[in-house]
Formats: structure tokens, C-alpha cells, sequence
């Protein structure tokens, strides 16, 4: 065979392993050992001896052929942290063939030779794997991470590169490379000494390679080069792993599945490139680069997406002030108390995790950022496409189902699933429909910011419907856009809402009778053709009279429901008169709005907000003692699901404050008239008495009740007929359609309102607000200076119903000591006239005194707020005009 022929045949033979070359030197030298002469030998034994050493010669080269035939029939060498167990056991099966050798010709042996067999053989090297315990990633490798290259021992150590041409050079690069591009080390190269597999955040960042020394300068560069791809294959081969965990979402397990098959794609380039270094004699490393450099630049991105996804969760390079930021976040902390969690370290996630909303948000802005690359361009559709699915699979649930399917907590709306159903009865505040479904504002997709607010009510609307046995869940979503790239995306999430909008539109307006549910509030909180519920004032009158704690609401529950059932009522013939009940509350109506009013820190836009906080009188705010069962009489009103939506705690709250509001001027009213009846029965009343000065007082005390009887009614009317009934007609405008804004759409062969239920809870939430605001209710000054004008209007009529005739009768000389005139029989007293005329002066100062006052505020409130008090400022002009 010529040089030529053998170069060839070297060349495209496949290079044995070092460790096999370290087996070969070990069996020549003790091939080396067993065929030398020994000097102990005579010269008589010369020919014997050099016998041997021929048949020891043949038997050598027999050897050198055999092992020559071996190492040319291997096809490829493994990795030597794999085949060190083997390369050892040939290691051994040599030093023992050749001892054997040894023991044979005891007599040949040389004292260096015996030296040499005492020294101990080298322990063989065995590496062992263990199982990793189970995580949370169903696909993670449990595999314990393989010793390092660095812990070989010395027998394995390979050729040092320095020493092979720059062809066997290449040649071993070549084959490290296959190795170490799947995340193995190679037999020269290395990890660097600062990379520790154990370390997550070593494997996550990906591994750096050394190059050996003495490498070719013109293999170093295109070597140095193609390492990126192995850094990058391994460290996203533990992004996969570590995003794959349960905690990061469906969306990262979506992104990390996408990413696997991209890497499996991967290993077939490099079984290919495996397959062109065995069987293609030409295949060097320029051609591998070319074939990898499509790769690189794919591996490239992938890499760069993975590294700013782990910092965004906190794994790789966490700042401390964002670590700081992390336990600001109350809602959370307050939602998993309420939930029955513990403020404990193990109990609460000290760190925010970058998933759902916030990754497709990363690759949509990633996609922006590269799309004049057209194959990364390709590449970030693909990511994003497959990991919207599980995403839009949440979503289509929420948009066309009304429930959430979100276990890993990742979708844009949240549920606080400890605010339940059954608490609307004690709701005061619309929490269930306000904060039960909630959007996550960090955590929304680029795509669906411009709807967020459509897809929360869409699902919102139909979790009622459904609740209500209106949507059949048990049916597929059909025809539905599968991915956020889908062109018919923003036309699904408009038509679930108005669809989901016009369904619960038409559950309440039709099937619950919502018109017919606030006529029925009208009549009885607004005392709207009320003649059932004067009746039951009388018939309730001695029990009202009594002290509010010693009231029995028993009783005055049965005169209701009695008044209530009499023929020819208005309430006689309405559905929902069982709904309404009788209550007691232990406050006065201005001392239960001073509390609210004078709220510190209360929103000066909406102030009326402040009545939501005080859900109920026994909060913060003492019992009046002194307060009559007329004054603490309020209804109650129950209204089922999902009514109780719309007529909601909150709103009934509103009603009952504008009907106490409403009574307090009724019950006035009637003890300014039953003052008037007693005047008028009463003798001491009707006798005109000679003293002059008598008969005057006594006009006074007719004009100041006529002209507080006169101050009741207007505002009796003003509240009733100016502020009630012109925003009620408006709520009935808009509940119907019939404004100027209101369209019609067409569900199911029926004509609905285009209008949001939203919109429907918001009108009605505001015609009681405004009722409030111009009745004067809402702001601190009108209801001092009415409080005070109420007590003095109520005062006088006591005074003038109870002792004002015997103090007549003994003040008038006619009827001094006549009892039937109502004297007490002490006869004439000449002072009580003096004390009448104080007592009525002061009555007079205090009410004209405050009613002025009460016309300068509601000029003034008329010109800032509500022009609609200047209607009552007009009609009690006539009041205040001076005898």
C-alpha cells in the first residue's frame, strides 16, 4: 500500500478515541517488556533466546495488526464520559494479557520488570447517574447532570491537539462539535471553569466553551463561531424545563411546547451533519457552518426571547428595587386572606410571574421590533400563534359561555371567587358585580386592549344569563377564531357582546318585568298614590307614637300587609307587595346623613359615593334615644336574582333615604293640620276674648302655622312634583328607548333597546343620586338649616296641640276658671300672656331666621350645582315676605 493510499484510507476511516490510543501505548509497552531479553541469562542460552525473541516479535506485530483491525472497524468513538467504563475494562484485559506474559518466563524477567509489577494498577474510572425528584414540568429530564471533562482521570486524557496534523485537527474538532452541540463536552472541548451544571441559573444562561490549546488558528475562529449554537441549545433546553412548570401558565407550556419542536428540529440538522461527516470524505468545517448558520440565526432568537422572558420572571438578574416592588401588591395579599391564607413566607409568592397577557405582550412587541427580518418575522408568528391557543381557548369560553376556565390565573379577567351569589342580599356596595369579575390591567394582550372593556362584559353578562339557565354550556363553541391572528379576531369579541348584551337585556326587561319592578318602587317609596299608605299611618299611629326601641315590627308588618291587600288599592293589585317589609332604624335620617356627609377624605366628584360606605345605620354612628317610631319607619324591599343586579342593596339604600326623607314631610304635614282641627275645636280657640292683646297673639299663632304648614307642602310638592316625577319620566325614557338616543336592535324575533346593562344599573344608580342632590340631602349646610326649620315646625305643633289651650284659657279673663274652656281652674293670670308672647316670638324669630337662610343657600346652590332649586326658592319667597 503506497503513502497515498494510506493518508486516503486514514482520512476516511473514522479516528479511534483517545482512550483507545491510551490502551494502545499501555499494550505496546507491555508487549515491549515481555519480548525483552532478560540480563540474567548465560550466553549458553543465546540461541533459545533469540528464538524467543523472534516468536516474541511475530507475536508483536500478530498484536499491532489485530488491534490495527480493531480500531478500523469501529464506526465512531463515544463521548468519553460514556465509554470510559469500557475503555478501562480494555485498559485491564491488556495489563493482564500481558502479565500473563509475565508469569510465563519467570526466568526472563529483569529486576526492572519485577519492579514494575509491584506498582499498583490505575483505579478504574465509574461514573454513576442518578433521578432527579419529580417536578412540576410533566416533560423535565430527571436525569442527573454527567461528571465534568475536568474530572477524567489521567489514562483517559486524550492526545494533546498540539501534536496531530492540521487535517486530524479538523477531523477531531468535527466529531467534539456533534457532541457538544447537543450540550455534551467533547474531548477537547470544555466547559469553561466558571460554568456549574448544578446551578439553575448557570444552565439557564447556557454554558461557555473553551477551546484547547495549540488548536489551528484557521479551525479557531469558525470553531469559536459555531459554539453559540451549543450555548443557546442548552440553555434553552432548561428554559423548556423550567417554563414548563405548572405556576407560569398555559400560555408558557403553549410557548415552551413550540420551542421543543423547534429544538427536535434541531437534532435532525445535526443527525444529518453527523451523517455527512461519516460518509462524506469532503465534509469540513466551512460546510458545517454554512449548513448551521440558518440555525444559528433561529437558536439566535429564540435565546434572546427566552433570556428577557426569565428576567421578567425574576430568574435571571432580578433588581432589588422590583423585588421591593413585589410586596406592594395589597390586592393580592388581601384577595388570599380572604381566600383563608396566612401571611407566611411559604403562603405568599414574593415574586410577580411573567405569564398569560404578559408574554404574548413580549412577543407581539418582539414581532413589531423584527418585522424587516423576514425569518425572524416567520419565526415570532409561529411562537405567537401556537401560544395564543390556550389563551383564546380561555377566551371563546368567557366571551360565548360566561364562565372561566383559567386554573393557572393568567387570563385578563379575574374572579374573586369568595364573593358569592347569596351575599347580594347584604351588598351595599354592587361589590358582586363590581369586583367579583375584574380585569387584570398589567396582564392584557396588545390585541385585546382596545376591547377589554367589551370582553368583560360580554362574559359578565352571560355568567348572568347562564346562572339563570339561559346558556346551554354543554355546547361546543363552533366557528370561533383559534388564534390572536386570526382576521375575524375583533369580530368575535363584537359579536359576543351584543349578543351577550341583548340576551341579558331581554332576561331582565321581559322575563323579570323590570318596568313593572320600578313602578312598585315608586308607590311605595315615593308614596305615589299613596292612599293605602296614609291608611296604614292611621291605623299604626299609636304604635308609631311610642319610643323607636319599644316599636313591635310585628305589628306594624301585619297592618301593612293588610292595608296593603284592601280592595281598591293601587298596591292591591301588584305582583310584588309581598316583597316589601317593614323596618326600625335606630337613627335619625339627618344624623345618619351628617355621618356620611362629613366623611373626611370623600370623593369630591362624586360625593354621593359616600352613602355606599355606610352599609348599614349601626356602623360608626350611636342610636338616637329620643327618636319616635315615625321618624325611624323605613321600608325594606327584596328583590331576586338577577334583578337584584339592577335593584341592588346600593340603589335600595337610595330609596329608602329619599322615603324617609318623603314621610318626615307627610308626618309633618299631618301634625301641622291636626294642630289646625284642635284650634278649631277647642273653645279657648274660638271665643273671641276682650283682651285685644289676646286676640292678636292669638292671630300671630294662626299666621306662623299657616305659614309653616305653607313651607311643608311646597316642599312636599317641590320633592315630589319637581324633582321625583321629572326624573323618573326620564329613567322610563331611557329604560325603554324612547329618548332621543335610544335604537333598537332586534334578538330573537323581539325589539330590544340598544343599550348596556351597564348603562341600564348606571341611569338608574343616577336618577337616585340626583334625587338625592335636589332634595337637598347631599350636602351638610341644606340639611342643618332644614333640620332646624323640621324641629321647629315640629316643636310648635306639639306645643300648640298639647298645653297650648290651658294656657289660652287661663290667659283670656272671659274664661279664667272654666274648666270646660280647658283652664285648669287657677283662675285669671295676667303674666301668662307676657310668657305666650315670648314663647310665640321666639317661634317666629327661629323660623324666619332659617327660612331666609334657607332661600340665600339655595340661591346660591341653584347657581353652582342644581338649577332646580330655584323653583323652591320662588314658591318660598312668599314665606319669607314680612307681615
Amino acid at each position: 500500500m503506497s503513502v497515498n493510499d494510506r493518508r486516503a484510507s486514514y482520512m476516511s476511516a473514522p479516528r479511534p478515541r483517545v482512550a483507545s490510543n491510551r490502551v494502545g501505548d499501555a499494550e505496546k509497552a507491555a508487549l515491549r517488556s515481555a519480548a525483552s531479553p532478560l540480563q540474567s541469562e548465560s550466553m549458553d542460552h543465546r540461541g533459545s533466546t533469540s528464538s524467543q525473541r523472534t516468536r516474541a516479535s511475530g507475536d508483536k506485530r500478530a498484536e499491532r495488526m489485530a488491534l490495527q483491525t480493531r480500531e478500523r472497524s469501529q464506526v465512531r468513538t463515544r463521548n468519553p464520559v460514556k465509554e470510559s467504563s469500557s475503555a478501562g475494562n480494555r485498559g485491564e484485559m491488556m495489563l493482564e494479557r500481558s502479565r500473563s506474559k509475565r508469569g510465563s518466563q519467570p526466568e526472563a524477567a529483569s529486576p526492572n520488570a519485577r519492579k514494575k509489577e509491584k506498582q499498583p494498577a490505575e483505579t478504574p474510572w465509574s461514573p454513576q447517574a442518578s433521578l432527579m425528584p419529580h417536578s412540576t414540568a410533566p416533560l423535565a429530564s430527571r436525569v442527573s447532570v454527567p461528571p465534568l471533562a475536568s474530572t477524567l482521570p489521567q489514562y483517559l486524557q486524550p492526545i494533546p491537539l498540539r501534536e496531530l496534523a492540521a487535517d486530524a485537527q479538523e477531523k477531531a474538532v468535527l466529531e467534539d462539535l456533534l457532541y457538544v452541540f447537543m450540550g455534551f463536552e467533547g474531548q477537547y472541548i470544555h466547559y469553561r471553569g466558571s460554568y456549574d451544571p448544578s446551578s439553575e441559573k448557570d444552565r439557564l444562561t447556557g454554558p461557555e466553551f473553551q477551546l484547547p490549546t495549540g488548536i489551528d488558528p484557521t479551525l479557531k475562529d469558525l470553531t469559536q463561531s459555531t459554539l453559540r449554537i451549543a450555548t443557546h441549545y442548552s440553555a434553552l433546553e432548561a428554559f423548556v424545563e423550567v417554563q414548563s412548570r405548572a405556576e407560569y401558565g398555559a400560555v408558557s407550556h403553549s410557548l415552551c411546547a413550540t420551542i421543543r419542536k423547534l429544538l427536535k428540529e434541531y437534532l435532525v440538522l445535526v443527525a444529518q451533519l453527523e451523517n455527512e461527516l461519516l460518509n462524506n470524505p469532503t465534509f469540513t468545517l466551512h460546510l458545517l457552518h454554512l449548513h448551521t448558520m440558518p440555525t444559528s440565526q433561529c437558536l439566535a432568537q429564540l435565546y434572546s426571547l427566552g433570556q428577557e422572558l426569565l428576567r421578567r420572571n425574576g430568574l435571571l438578574d432580578q433588581d432589588l428595587d422590583e423585588s421591593i416592588d413585589d410586596f406592594d401588591d395589597v390586592d393580592n395579599i388581601l384577595e388570599q386572606l380572604k381566600e383563608g391564607g396566612d401571611l407566611v413566607p411559604g403562603a405568599m409568592s414574593s415574586k410577580k410571574i411573567c405569564k398569560g397577557g404578559n408574554v404574548l405582550r413580549l412577543l407581539t412587541e418582539r414581532l413589531a421590533t423584527f418585522s424587516g427580518d423576514p425569518t425572524t418575522k416567520a419565526l415570532l408568528e409561529r411562537l405567537l400563534r401556537d401560544a395564543s391557543r390556550p389563551y383564546m381557548t380561555m377566551l371563546n369560553e368567557w366571551l360565548h359561555h360566561g364562565g372561566i376556565k383559567d386554573p393557572h390565573g393568567e387570563f385578563l379577567v379575574k374572579e374573586q371567587k369568595w364573593i358569592k351569589r347569596e351575599k347580594l342580599e347584604e351588598d351595599y356596595t354592587d361589590e358582586y358585580w363590581e369586583k367579583r369579575y375584574t380585569i387584570r390591567d398589567n396582564e392584557i394582550p396588545p390585541q385585546l386592549e382596545s376591547v377589554k372593556d367589551k370582553v368583560l362584559l360580554a362574559g359578565k353578562y352571560l355568567n348572568v344569563v347562564r346562572e339563570c339557565g339561559g346558556v346551554d354550556v354543554s355546547k361546543a363553541v363552533k366557528d370561533v377564531p383559534k388564534t390572536l391572528d386570526d382576521p375575524r379576531f375583533l369580530d368575535n369579541v363584537n359579536a359576543a357582546y351584543t349578543y351577550a348584551n341583548a340576551s341579558l337585556l331581554n332576561l331582565l326587561l321581559t322575563k323579570n318585568s323590570l318596568t313593572t319592578r320600578f313602578r312598585s318602587l315608586k308607590h311605595y317609596f315615593f308614596l305615589d298614590r299613596s292612599d293605602f299608605f296614609s291608611y296604614f299611618l292611621e291605623l299604626g299611629a299609636s304604635e308609631l307614637r311610642k319610643p323607636a326601641k319599644n316599636v313591635n315590627e310585628s305589628k306594624l308588618q301585619s297592618l301593612l300587609d293588610l292595608v296593603l291587600r284592601q280592595p281598591g288599592s293601587i298596591a292591591a293589585q301588584d305582583p310584588f307587595k309581598e316583597d316589601v317589609k317593614v323596618r326600625m332604624n335606630k337613627i335619625g335620617l339627618t344624623k345618619w346623613l351628617m355621618q356620611v356627609v362629613s366623611v373626611s377624605g370623600i370623593d369630591q366628584d362624586h360625593p354621593e359615593a359616600a352613602i355606599e360606605r355606610y352599609q348599614a345605620p349601626s356602623q360608626g354612628v350611636e342610636d338616637d334615644k329620643d327618636i319616635v317610631g315615625f321618624d325611624a319607619l323605613e321600608l325594606d324591599y327584596s328583590v331576586p336574582f338577577p334583578l337584584s343586579l339592577v335593584i341592588s342593596r346600593k340603589t335600595v339604600l337610595r330609596y329608602q333615604l329619599i322615603f324617609r326623607h318623603i314621610l318626615s314631610l307627610r308626618h309633618l304635614e299631618t301634625m301641622l293640620v291636626t294642630s289646625w282641627l284642635d284650634q278649631s275645636k277647642v273653645v279657648a280657640w274660638r271665643h273671641k276674648s276682650s283682651d285685644r292683646r289676646l286676640e292678636l297673639w292669638k292671630r300671630r299663632a294662626w299666621n306662623l302655622r299657616s305659614k309653616m304648614l305653607v313651607f311643608v307642602q311646597q316642599l312636599l310638592y317641590f320633592c315630589t312634583a319637581e324633582v321625583v316625577e321629572p326624573n323618573w319620566q326620564s329613567l322610563m325614557d331611557r329604560v325603554n328607548g324612547t329618548d332621543a338616543d335610544g335604537s333598537e336592535v332586534t334578538v330573537n324575533g323581539t325589539k330590544q333597546v340598544n343599550r348596556t346593562v351597564d348603562q341600564l344599573m348606571q341611569d338608574h344608580v343616577d336618577f337616585l343620586d340626583t334625587c338625592l342632590k335636589e332634595c337637598m340631602l347631599t350636602q351638610a349646610k341644606l340639611l342643618k338649616i332644614h333640620h332646624r326649620l323640621m324641629t321647629c315646625c315640629t316643636m310648635f305643633s306639639s306645643w300648640a296641640t298639647s298645653s297650648l289651650a290651658r294656657a289660652l284659657a287661663s290667659a283670656d279673663p272671659d274664661l279664667a276658671g272654666n274648666k270646660a274652656a280647658g283652664s285648669d281652674g287657677r283662675g285669671y293670670d295676667p303674666s301668662r300672656i307676657d310668657k305666650l308672647e315670648e314663647t310665640l316670638k321666639r317661634c317666629e324669630e327661629h323660623f324666619n331666621r332659617h327660612l331666609r337662610i334657607l332661600m340665600d343657600s339655595l340661591n346660591y346652590y341653584a347657581a353652582t350645582e342644581s338649577v332646580v332649586l330655584l323653583k323652591l326658592a320662588h314658591a318660598l319667597s312668599a314665606i319669607s315676605k314680612e307681615d
